[in-house]
């Protein structure tokens, strides 16, 4: 591609593409590139000026550079679902409606003006009579009236007004809610870029946007299942919690359907895709919240109900207003005020906007009511490997027992973890690379036990890794009585991975996953912000989680724990009284993030977590959990000042045309210049960029 720098401050370019026009499915392609590169931390493109501003790492000028020549529309897939050609036909018809309005307004002659008012008032007062047969007082019949009357006292000035800045008000509103649709559902898609197609005796990676019903993929554990369809071969336990509500794990064997959006959670299968058009995950979402209120925060939905109890009020206020002045004019002027249009407008747009300036701080959230209840949280809980330590673990050091040989044991455990990929067994299999340790299949079939480790056999001997608990305690294994000091004086500040063969502790793999720099600083500023209690829960040994407690600084810890027990703890705080967020990144953490009243999953980690939770953030930094709770309780404050501004202007507004001081047109225009006031100003950012 080829492009121009217009202007370039240090870490930030602005610059124009070198083509006549942009369609908005290129300018789709173009942004999502660059916000997929490592370099860049944030790029906007206007497709209409065919320029791109561009925000990078300090030092990564060259690498931006580099990544725009080599960029092509031909070769990036195309963005499905953007929100940018909806923005574009409701920009087109705000901007077409005010300059209709002020061509009307300046040259059409007065005749041709009352006609046009006369006919944009139909749906108004049709609206209203439907009301009267329905024998409901909403604010359609206030409008009708505000409008009717002004239309029987010739003021068709006032009438066109309020019947111009209302359609204003649905438009915005209109584009607020499918915006909010939008934003939501692509939150909670799936993001499978690709799957593994079946093409007769091999699998290949392919594109989900190219997969056609009909065609066979491979589905392994651990994964989302990207797309509906039957099961081929194979069996599998699939968790479809997150369609169905079910919590235990459903069996899947041949001719078994399976579930877009559900998870594998043990086992692998070849699946025949059944998906038609329209009928995808993201379909489905959207049709799920168009008829769901299940994400609306509680601030939201009283702003929402509020407004309708208040219009009879508003009513009544008027008719009593011209009983006891026989003047039309003041009963017009209350007329003209109501509190629908402020309070179910400027709250979703709050959220909208505060759940935008999430998604910039790389935080994903699922809905509104799930930042109100971050804010009002009062203990979080942490799981340990991936969150608070970077997930990147390594072997320190081998501790082989018996007469058995370090590198031996070490490429045992390789060759047994090879099988199921998560960060420990990663870490094993890359020490014995390292090594250059060879380990092919000398094994029977292994058996895997989630959360607990492996069983296999190896010459006739059965061969079991995991962690202390499932040695030690399920498979009854012993510690060579010869060798006990030795087991003793294993280092405390590591993670272990205990290799038994025939019953006895062969090795002890040690492993050590640094700390986040910044976790015990994050969990200071989290306190400061109101968070009452810390705590951390990992599968790790007593010794290696007592460790990383002191260095952290949690309130409490639990050592050695499944992931039924994480659940059962949280389940435990919330019978306290306490709102729990939990944060986790593993297959072992997603019923603790279903039992949670929040549950946090880390972008990097498993994706049955990412399901499950209601918020993800991404693995750079746990600073951003700051940044969230910072947010929620900063929206929850304008929500709550928006409130009572709303209902005290509006208020002001019906006791000055009570008492005559305005009349019915600057009542109308205050109201709704109020209205889109308060709009805009939940439109702002909620925290100053730092």
């Amino acid at each position: 591609m080829k492009a121009t720098i217009l202007h370039e401050t240090k870490g930030r370019m602005r610059i124009q593409i070198i083509q006549k026009n942009m369609s908005l499915e290129q300018a789709d392609k173009l942004e999502n590139y660059l916000n997929t590169q490592p370099q860049i931390l944030q790029a906007v493109v206007h497709e209409r000026t065919c320029c791109a501003i561009i925000y990078y790492k300090a030092n990564q000028r060259k690498d931006v550079i580099y990544a725009i020549q080599h960029f092509s529309y031909a070769v990036v897939s195309k963005i499905s679902h953007s929100s940018r050609a909806l923005s574009r036909s409701y920009q087109e018809k705000l901007v077409s409606k005010i300059l209709t309005k002020a061509v009307c307004t300046v040259f059409l002659p007065t005749p041709l003006r009352v006609l046009r008012i006369a006919w944009h008032m139909v749906p108004f007062l049709h609206k209203g009579l439907q009301c009267i047969v329905k024998r409901k007082i909403k604010v359609e019949l206030l409008d009708a009236l505000s409008i009717g009357i002004s239309i029987c006292r010739r003021d068709f000035a006032t009438a066109g007004m309020v019947m111009f800045l209302l359609e204003i008000g649905e438009l915005l509103e209109e584009w607020t809610r499918k915006k909010s649709i939008e934003d939501l559902a692509q939150c909670m898609s799936l993001h499978v870029d690709r799957v593994w197609l079946c093409t007769g005796e091999s699998e290949v990676l392919t594109p989900i946007q190219q997969i056609k019903q009909n065609d066979i993929i491979r589905i392994r554990m651990g994964s989302v299942i990207p797309l509906d369809g039957v099961v081929l071969d194979g069996e599998a336990m699939v968790n479809q919690a997150s369609l169905t509500g079910e919590s235990i794990p459903v069996a899947k064997h041949t001719g078994s359907v399976l579930y877009a959006g559900t998870i594998m959670e043990e086992g692998e299968c070849s699946m025949r895709v059944t998906q038609k058009p329209g009928e995808s995950r993201y379909d489905k979402i959207i049709s799920m919240i168009e008829h769901s209120e299940q994400f609306k925060s509680t601030l939201e939905n009283k702003a929402a109900n509020l407004a309708d109890s208040l219009v009879p009020y508003t009513f009544a206020g008027s008719l009593i207003s011209f009983i006891c002045t026989r003047n039309f004019t003041r009963a017009l002027s209350v007329l003209m005020v109501d509190f629908s249009c402020a309070l179910k407008l400027a709250m979703p747009l709050a959220v909208l906007s505060a759940m935008r300036e999430a998604s910039k701080a790389h935080i994903t959230v699922k809905g509104g009511k799930f930042l109100e209840i971050m804010a009002q949280a009062d203990t979080i809980v942490f799981d340990k490997t991936g969150t608070l330590t970077y997930a990147c673990p390594t072997v320190s050091k081998v501790v082989a027992f018996g007469e058995h040989n370090e590198l031996e044991m070490l490429r045992l455990a390789a060759c047994l973890e090879e099988h199921f990929p998560h960060s420990m067994a990663n870490a094993v299999v890359q020490a014995a690379k390292e090594r250059s340790l060879t380990h092919e299949e000398f094994h029977s079939k292994v058996e895997y036990i989630v959360a607990h480790g492996i069983v296999s056999t190896v010459e006739d001997k059965k061969v079991c890794i995991g962690s202390a608990h499932f040695i030690f305690e399920d498979e009854k294994c012993k510690i060579p009585e010869q060798e006990l000091q030795k087991f003793y004086e294993l280092p405390d500040t590591c993670s272990q991975l205990y290799l038994a063969i025939q019953g006895e502790l062969s090795a002890v793999i040690c492993i050590s996953d640094p700390l986040r720099e910044e976790a015990a600083q994050v969990l200071e500023a989290l306190r400061r912000t109101g968070i009452q209690q810390t705590v951390m829960l990992t599968g790790d040994s007593k010794r290696t989680a007592a460790h990383i407690a002191k260095q952290i600084g949690v309130d409490m810890y639990k050592a050695e724990v499944l992931p039924a027990d994480k659940a059962s703890f949280i389940a435990q705080q919330k019978e306290k009284g306490h709102i729990v967020i939990m944060v986790g990144d593993g297959i072992n953490d997603s019923p603790a993030l279903s039992e949670s009243n929040i549950g946090i999953a880390v972008q990097d980690g498993a994706a049955i977590a990412q399901e499950v939770a209601d918020i993800t953030i991404a693995s750079d930094s746990l600073w951003e959990l700051v940044i969230l709770r910072e947010l929620s309780q900063a929206l929850v404050k304008r929500i709550e000042r928006n409130y009572k501004f709303v209902i005290g202007f509006n208020a002001g507004l019906i006791l000055f045309g009570l008492f005559g001081l305005f009349p019915p047109a600057t009542s109308a225009m205050l109201h709704n210049l109020s209205t889109l006031g308060v709009s805009l100003h939940s439109m702002q950012p909620l925290l100053k960029q730092k």
